[in-house]
């Protein structure tokens, strides 16, 4: 007897069926029985979907305070720019 095939479902397809599970649009049998999913399955993604909302915000928090030294990247783009002249000067040559 051969073992199924495991299935990997794609983070789309994951929201496309949680978001109307916590909408209480359908019920999780109703939609477990459309998708060909257990029940559990659902409940396990609706789980980690209401667990992550709150790190979004977080993460969020994190971007804002990151201080940006706007003379180090001036600085860079100069010396890059002066290297790409120099190396643009030298293939006109050859």
């Amino acid at each position: 007897m051969t073992r199924p095939t495991r299935r990997n479902h794609s983070p789309t397809f994951k929201s496309k069926i949680v978001l109307p599970a916590i909408k209480g649009k359908h019920t999780l049998a109703e939609m477990a029985k459309r998708i060909d999913v257990h029940t559990n399955q659902i409940l396990h993604w609706k789980k980690r979907l209401l667990n992550g909302t709150a790190g979004l915000f977080e993460h969020e928090a994190r971007l804002i305070e990151v201080p940006v030294d706007v003379n180090s990247l001036h600085a860079k783009i100069a010396e890059l720019t002066l290297g790409n002249d120099f190396l643009e000067g030298a293939l006109i040559k050859v």
